[in-house]
Parts: structure tokens; sequence; C-alpha cells
């Protein structure tokens, strides 16, 4: 008969010979696989560092290629855009290009009137009323009519209208603004946080180039990339415009302007004006914009119609 005690031995048996099967087992392939591991380790090592040394020459390149980029500038630009009159309009997404795009529009030669920085607060939807209210008060009691401007109840449309109307130039036969109407009228949306003015207007500008950036991202992306649009659409009516911005892919006001048969055919794009390179062709639309009246797409982007305008000599 089989007891209590012949299980408690021939189960501390079998335990016992698992763990010397491990031991021995564990002693046999403890230097293959520590030396496979070791390899793998030194391999991948290996790998990061050329990965590293890859990042650091495309970067050295890129580098290299916008330094080309700018001395190329120097050859082309001088003289492209003398005697023209420019505003740089920038947006939030496009402020840390904003002074490339600038420095280029003057190395062309181009007289920049002033640099009007949008801020968020005038893009915000809870803004809407406020802005409808701010076009018809920043008006009184200045000679600036508001009876042309939009009125289908979107307060960015109805505002950038007005802005554009004191920033550009009048359609012929249209009595100017004067200087002291389009000081109380900037002002007005300067005092309420709307804008800001980096420098002095100086007078009307017969261009704008609308400085953007990616498109927005947060809960109310969708209405304020149609508000960020509707400025270049207002912009647009009253004068040339070049907007230069920073990719072409999803809803940013590039990516509108080229989706849109009518807005892509008066608003030229370039979608890496994020870039020297960019920048240098941002100016080249606009020469082709004020002395071919042609708009087109360009930069780096699939959309795009090529890298640069092909100017006449």
């Amino acid at each position: 008969m089989i007891n209590f005690r012949y299980h408690v031995v021939s189960l501390t048996a079998v335990f016992l010979a698992l763990a010397i099967g491990l031991v021995v087992g564990t002693a046999a392939l403890n230097g293959p696989v520590a030396d496979s591991l070791r390899e793998r380790v030194n391999a991948l090592s290996k790998d990061n560092s050329q990965m590293r040394q890859s990042v650091n020459d495309m970067q050295k390149e890129l580098n290299m290629e916008e330094d080309f980029a700018a001395e190329v500038a120097q050859v082309v630009l001088p003289g492209k855009l003398t005697g023209h009159r420019v505003l740089v309009l920038t947006l939030p997404s496009g402020r840390e290009h904003a002074e490339g795009v600038m420095k280029m529009l003057q190395l062309a030669g181009a007289d920049v009137t002033g640099r009007i920085d949008v801020q968020d607060k005038f893009i915000n939807p809870e803004s809407n009323n406020n802005l409808l209210e701010l076009a018809v008060s920043a008006t009184r009691p200045n000679s600036v009519s508001t009876a042309n401007l939009p009125g289908n109840g979107h307060g960015v449309e109805t505002s950038s209208a007005l802005l554009a109307t004191i920033l550009l130039d009048r359609p012929a036969g249209t009595p100017p603004v004067t200087d002291a109407d389009r000081r109380t009228v900037l002002q007005q949306y300067t005092s309420g946080g709307y804008v800001t003015a980096q420098d002095k207007v100086s007078g009307p500008a017969e261009a704008v180039v609308l400085v953007s950036g990616q498109p927005y991202v947060d809960k109310d992306a969708a209405r304020k990339d149609e508000s960020v649009v509707k400025i270049a659409e207002q912009f647009d009516r009253t004068g040339a415009i070049v907007v230069g911005g920073m990719g072409s892919a999803g809803d940013n006001v590039v990516a509108a302007v080229r989706r849109d048969p009518v807005l892509s055919q008066s608003i030229s794009t370039v979608d890496n004006a994020n870039t020297v390179q960019g920048q240098v062709v941002t100016s080249l639309a606009l020469v082709q914009q004020l002395t071919e009246k042609k708009a087109g797409q360009y930069g780096v982007g699939d959309n795009a119609a090529g890298l640069l305008p092909k100017l006449p000599q």
C-alpha cells in the first residue's frame, strides 16, 4: 500500500530533479545567451551612433542650403520690389519666421509700411460679437465708411474688411483714408488686444504679405482656421496678397487657399516660408503679383505648382 510518506518522497525527488535541471541548463546556456545579448546591444549602439551621425549630416546640409539661399538672395532680390509699398500681417502661428520674411522684402527694396500682428483674441470665436461692434464704433466720428463692410454677422470677416480698408490703397475714385483716421481705427483694435502694431504704419500699402504657420488643433480649430481664411480673403479684395506659410497639409490657410478654385486664382501661397528658401520665394511671388498680376502656389508641398515663380527677364 502506497502511503503518504511515499508521495512526499516522490514529489521531493521530482522538484529536486527540476532544480538540478534548471541549474545545469542555465550554466550551459549562460555563455551563449550572454554573448548573443552582448552582440545585439553592441549592434544597436552602433546603429544609434550611425543614425545620430546621419541626423547631424542632414542638419549640416540644411544649414548649408539655407546659407546658399541667403547668398543667392543677395543677387536675385535687390531692386525687385523697389517703389512698392508692402504691409506685413502676421498670425500667431507665423511669428517665428516673420522677421525672415520682412528681411527678404526689405532686401528686395520694398517699402514696408508697417507690421501688424494679429492676436489670438482676434481669431477667438468668443470675440465675434465684440468685433462686429468694434467695426462700427471704431469708425466714429472719422470718415471711414462702413457701407461696404460685410454684413453677414462674421466678426473676423467684418473687422478684417475694415482693417484692409484703412491699411491698403483705396480703389480708384474712392476718397483715401486720412492718416488720422487710420491711426484712430488701428488704435481701437490695438487697445482692445486684437492686434499689435510693431511699427508705426507709415501709410497705405498696395500689397500685403500674410505670414502664417500650422493649423489650429484645439476644440475651436475648425472655426479659427476658417477665420484665418476670412482674413486673407478680405485683404485679397483690396490689394495683392501673398501668404507665406508653413506646410500645406490639413486646414491651414495655405492648404485652404489651394483647395479653393477662386481664391487660388488671386492669392499666392508659399508653403515653406519658415525657411530662408521660402522667404526668398515669398518676395518673388509678390513680385509676380505686382508685375504680372498673377497668382501662384509655390514651395515643397505636393500641391505646389513649383519651387518658385518663373519671372520674365
